[in-house]
Parts: structure tokens; C-alpha cells; sequence
């Protein structure tokens, strides 16, 4: 009796050490929520059964080389987990490697780093396998060393297809299609390549753990194990990732974090042009913007963008206005193009297209009260030229004076800008970065530009080739480009 009594205790003992070393969570598959309690519904996101049961291994408090109150002894850390001085570490240079994109290299920071993990999320059909396609066949061609294409989604035959009809192929350009995360460990640890992308990380799965295809806890398993393969042999990895319906990447947020670099591929289907943005990125600056051309024969980088927003007739036309923009560090120019008739409507149209509607309504009265110019009974149509995007408080006066030209039948020249913000109360704000938005006008021509007054304690450097034109209120500056 008393040896079984010993036996059930150290049954009974071992099966409490086995719960507490691990635990059980519940993880939303959509947004990545994770709690201990079931919901029928997401509280996070509030979709309706997309919380699943997720079991997670708690580590051991006591490791080799701990002593019994749990805590490493300071004499078997190893020389890399030693803390030094900040001003004995070195810096090392490191070598990045070109994508064969002046653009994209801009948005990365100058390349791409050794060992680093990408992530080019954005939605379908947007040109994001096109891109990563185009970008492996140039590094194949430039490289002694191979370039791994791992797809998820397509077969070799498919993207070989798109590949000639892209011109990537070349004979240092691997393709394999799989969809187990142990294939794809294997083939970048077999091959080495100077490169690997894989397409995409939602498609991917683990046998190590469960759910299902896309969900939370695989993307999170996957993202996990090709950070390490990417640290471990300095290999950069770039993932492909899908967007959900509101545009945040899909999956668990921890994805984002654990990434070095996140960029976003944008774009409006009915265009051409395609941005790409640096949401997060350890290795560089986060407001570079690249711009890009999709056509029948692949994606075309567009080093100046200049002649995409910007009409080609030369004759001054009514209701049109350009304005520039700021995007990281470059500055863009907008032309923004407005239609006004009557309405045969109870309530009037407000139609925009690459400006905020709520902001055009406020811009309307504001130019009734202030500027003396009624629209508030007509159908205003206001857009931008090639899918360009003209919603920042800068745009304003571009906006107003666009409005009161197509109002008045009055044409604004061809080398006349106008910059600034507008408040409620009539007058034009100052707008940021406005001496590289003035350089970049006159660069591209343009020989006069109003803008807001400067502050007493300030003073707007002078731009050679441009007159500046100082305006304080919306009244002012409505006079000075003669629509009054």
C-alpha cells in the first residue's frame, strides 16, 4: 500500500509539473487577438469564429548552467552575451545588395541588408510577385550565385510564363512550388542562395503546429522559422504578404514586429501607377517613397514622376491648379482639375477623386464665407491626373483656387503653383518642407508660386527662377491669382 501511495504522488507530481510548464490560449485567427477565455466573437476585431484554441509551451525557469535560485552565473556567459561599453562596439559596414531598382533601393535604405527579412504586403493583383519576380531575375543576372524563388500559389510552369514575359529568366533564377515550411528550410539551407523570396507567407504551413492555412498561429510559426534560417546563414528573405479587406496585413500583428523591414505596395487597379511605401524598416528611413509603372510587359520604375500628374496641354485651361506635395523626401507635383454646374438636385454632388470629400465640403463653405464665392447650390467635381493623391491640408489652396477658376471661367497660367493650408477661418496656414516644394517647382519649370506669409521671426529663402507671392488669408490669395 505504501509503495502504491508513493507512486500515485509522483504521478500526481509529475502531471502538475507537466500543466504548469505549459498553458492553454485562445488566438484570433484575423487580427491575432490572444486571451485565456473563448469568445464566440472576436473582442478585438468582432468577427464571429475566428478564435481558436492555441497551446503554447512555457520555458523552463531552470536551464543548464543555472544555479538553484534560477539565475545564470556570470562566468558561463559566453563572449557575445558579455555587456560593453556603447563606445567599444564596432560599427561594421555592411555590403547591401542592389534589387536593380533605383526606387526600390531608395525605399530600403539603399538595399537590401545581409540576413534581413522583408515583407511586401498589399492587395491582390497589385504587382507584388511581379515586382519580387522582376527583382530576383535582376539580382540572377548580377550575381555570381543563385536566386531562390519559393512560390505557394503558382506552379514552376506559371512562373516560368510570367518570367519571359517579364524577362527574368536566367539560368542562376531557382523556382520551386511548395507549401510545407520543411521544404522550404531544406531548399535555402541546401542552396544558399543570394536571395530567397517566398510567395507567400499566408500559403505556407508547418506540420509542427496546428491550424489552418493563413491563420495566426501558422503565419506566426513560419515567420519564426525563416527569420531564423535568414539570421542563422545571412541570408535575406523577402515574404509576400496578403492584406485583409480593410488593408492591414493578414494575420497576427507580432508579423510586423518581427520583420525588419515592412513595405507596402499601393495602387489604384484602374491605373498604372504603383507606390511603394516603408512602413517600418531597421536599416533606413521610413518616409522614402518609390514610384512605379505596371504594363503588359512587367513593372517599369518611374525615376521622375513629375510627367505623370501633370497635363500635357499647353494652353492654360480653366479649373484646373497645381499644387506640390511632400512624400519622404521627395516632392510631387499634383494637378488638381475642378468642375462646377448646376444642380438640378435637392442636395448638390460632391464627386472627388484622390481628395477627401469631407474636406472638399469644408473648402466649399469656407470659400463662400471668406472668399465670397457661392457653390453651395452647385455640383462640384473635383480629381487629380493619374491616380495621384492630393489629401493633405497642403492642398487646400491648389483645391480653392481650382474651384474658383472653373466657378469664374477664369484659366490659372501654366506656371502658377499655389500652396497652403486653409482654416476655418480664411486664412492660409504654413505648410511643411515648403522650401524643397518651391526648389522642386522651380526645377520643373514653374515661375510663380503662392504660398503662406512667413512668420515675423522667419524668412522664406529665396528660390532662383521663382517669384514667391506671400498671401495671409483666403481673400488675399484669390486676388493675387485674379479670380475675383
Amino acid at each position: 500500500m505504501r509503495t502504491d501511495s508513493i507512486l500515485l504522488l509522483s504521478f500526481k507530481a509529475d502531471s502538475v509539473t507537466s500543466m504548469a510548464k505549459s498553458s492553454t490560449q485562445y488566438v484570433c485567427t484575423e487580427c491575432g487577438w490572444t486571451g485565456a477565455k473563448w469568445f464566440g466573437r472576436c473582442p478585438e476585431c468582432g468577427q464571429w469564429g475566428t478564435v481558436e484554441e492555441f497551446h503554447q509551451a512555457r520555458p523552463s525557469k531552470r536551464s543548464a548552467g543555472s544555479s538553484g535560485s534560477g539565475r545564470t552565473q556570470p562566468s558561463l556567459l559566453s563572449a557575445e552575451a558579455q555587456a560593453q561599453p556603447i563606445t567599444q562596439v564596432g560599427m561594421e559596414t555592411t555590403n547591401r545588395l542592389s534589387t536593380g531598382f533605383e526606387e526600390f533601393d531608395r525605399v530600403l535604405g539603399g538595399g537590401i541588408v545581409p540576413g534581413s527579412v522583408i515583407l511586401i504586403a498589399g492587395e491582390p493583383g497589385i504587382g507584388k510577385s511581379t515586382l519580387l519576380l522582376e527583382t530576383a531575375g535582376n539580382i540572377a543576372k548580377n550575381s555570381t550565385k543563385n536566386v531562390l524563388y519559393i512560390s505557394g500559389e503558382e506552379s514552376q510552369a506559371q512562373i516560368r510564363m510570367r518570367a519571359s514575359r517579364v524577362g527574368a529568366v536566367h539560368e542562376s533564377l531557382l523556382l520551386a512550388a511548395t507549401t510545407d515550411l520543411g521544404t522550404c528550410l531544406s531548399l535555402i539551407e541546401a542552396n544558399k542562395p543570394e536571395l530567397a523570396i517566398v510567395d507567400s507567407a499566408q500559403t505556407i504551413t508547418s506540420q509542427d503546429v496546428d491550424g489552418i492555412s493563413g491563420g495566426s498561429t501558422q503565419v506566426r510559426e513560419v515567420a519564426s522559422a525563416l527569420i531564423d534560417v535568414a539570421k542563422t546563414h545571412d541570408i535575406p528573405i523577402m515574404l509576400v504578404g496578403h492584406v485583409t479587406k480593410d488593408g492591414a496585413i493578414a494575420g497576427p500583428r507580432t508579423l510586423e514586429h518581427l520583420v525588419d523591414v515592412v513595405c507596402q505596395f499601393e495602387g489604384d487597379s484602374q491605373t498604372a501607377l504603383r507606390m511603394l511605401h516603408a512602413a517600418k524598416n531597421r536599416f533606413g528611413p521610413t518616409d522614402e517613397m518609390g514610384c512605379f509603372d505596371m504594363s503588359g510587359q512587367g513593372i517599369e520604375e518611374v525615376t521622375n514622376p513629375a510627367g505623370l500628374f501633370l497635363s500635357t496641354s499647353e494652353a492654360p485651361v480653366e479649373g484646373t491648379c497645381v499644387t506640390f506635395t511632400v512624400d519622404g523626401h521627395r516632392s510631387l507635383p499634383i494637378e488638381i482639375q475642378a468642375l462646377v454646374t448646376n444642380s438640378v438636385l435637392p442636395t448638390p454632388r460632391r464627386n472627388t477623386n484622390g481628395i477627401d470629400a469631407n474636406r472638399l465640403a469644408m473648402l466649399a463653405a469656407v470659400l463662400y464665407r471668406h472668399g465670397r464665392v457661392n457653390l453651395l447650390t452647385k455640383d462640384l467635381y473635383v480629381s487629380t491626373i493619374a491616380g495621384g493623391l492630393a489629401k493633405e491640408p497642403g492642398s487646400d489652396l491648389a483645391i480653392v483656387a481650382a474651384l474658383a477658376s472653373a466657378a469664374s471661367s477664369k484659366p490659372i497660367d501654366k506656371t502658377v503653383c499655389a500652396m497652403g493650408e486653409i482654416s476655418l477661418t480664411g486664412q492660409v496656414r504654413p505648410v511643411p518642407q515648403l522650401a524643397h516644394r518651391m526648389s522642386e517647382a522651380a526645377r520643373l519649370g514653374f515661375t510663380r508660386a503662392v504660398v503662406p506669409a512667413h512668420r515675423s521671426d522667419q524668412r522664406i529663402k529665396a528660390v532662383p527662377g521663382l517669384k514667391v507671392i506671400e498671401v495671409s488669408s483666403l481673400a488675399s490669395a484669390l486676388d493675387a491669382l485674379q479670380l475675383r
